[in-house]
């Protein structure tokens, strides 16, 4: 009878998410004592429970690794002119050192807009065009989470980046996009795979590491991926009352050398890297204002 255990190492998630909070705390630390507290400001527009929930988490994380945290709502009815003015207003608070805009929002509010309104030394979520645009040149000061996440998943597994075949499936601004550039800046070599990709199973089937992220249950099956594989699954999908990602993961799991699992993978990482991005900015902005307004002789 043939063995069917699972041959893929789990990748855990919270594991890594607890080293990187532990090195974010001591920072933190050191820039209370210095007199720059790292802070954070939620910003939430309208009653959804879903984002109610990301801000509790986020609070939570904050909390543990020594970030101050603020959470602010405004009604659904706050139109955009209002939300630009109020984070404007925190931009130039030099008490608030970062800001998260929470989705979803209200129908009447682009979410680009908002995310532009936000000072890229300020834009911890890495969403800030500029933010983006700065990967292009391997500028990785405030990258977007999720992407900066799963990529230092990856790092942390037993493979040389330099040469390695990667693909990454979904090529979404904020994820897929930013994922191709930030491996190939480590040396990697890329393919983007998207909804008009002929075969998306040639190109997996073909790589030492494979990126999901696309939001579709299911997508990536055990045959599309090469023995011995990285899997990093991104995607987050309700089925049937459970979270699940884009892979299905009982057939991968008899395939990959590793895959990290949905709940407790790249997610728990991609909060503590909103908490890393919280240091780097409040370390950017103290050397930004020390050099804005230090004493000169003429």
């Amino acid at each position: 009878m043939q063995d069917r255990a699972p041959r893929a190492a789990l990748i855990d998630g919270k594991a890594i998410a607890a080293d990187i909070t532990r090195e974010v705390a001591a920072e933190a630390a050191t820039l209370r004592e210095q007199g720059w507290a790292p802070r954070l400001v939620s910003v939430s527009v309208g009653d959804t429970p879903a984002a109610d929930l990301y801000v509790r988490n986020q609070q939570k994380h904050a909390e543990n690794a020594g970030v101050d945290f603020e959470a602010r709502s405004y009604p659904a009815e706050t139109s955009l002119e209002q939300l630009v003015g109020i984070l404007q207003g925190l931009n130039a608070d030099p008490r608030v050192n970062g800001i998260i805009i929470q989705r979803p929002l209200p129908d009447h509010i682009p979410v680009k807009a908002l995310q532009k309104a936000v000072h890229p030394l300020k834009d911890v979520e890495g969403m800030h065009p500029a933010s983006i645009g700065n990967i292009v040149y391997n500028d990785l000061a405030l990258g977007p989470c999720t992407a900066v996440a799963a990529v230092e998943i990856l790092k942390t597994l037993p493979l040389k980046v330099e040469g390695l075949d990667v693909t990454v499936i979904g090529h979404s601004e904020i994820v897929g996009k930013p994922i191709a550039f930030l491996m190939m800046g480590l040396g990697a070599t890329v393919t983007v795979c998207h909804h008009m990709t002929r075969s998306v199973a040639m190109h997996s089937r073909a790589s030492d590491a494979v990126f999901v992220a696309v939001g579709k249950a299911g997508l990536v099956t055990g045959d599309m991926i090469k023995p011995g594989a990285a899997v990093i699954d991104i995607g987050i999908n309700r089925v049937d009352g459970k979270t699940v990602g884009d892979v299905d993961f009982d057939s991968v799991a008899q395939v990959a050398g590793w895959l990290t699992p949905v709940p407790g993978g790249v997610g728990p990482v991609t909060v503590a890297t909103l908490m890393k991005n919280a240091v780097l900015a409040t370390r950017m902005q103290m050397a930004h204002y020390r050099d804005a307004f230090a004493k000169t002789d003429f």
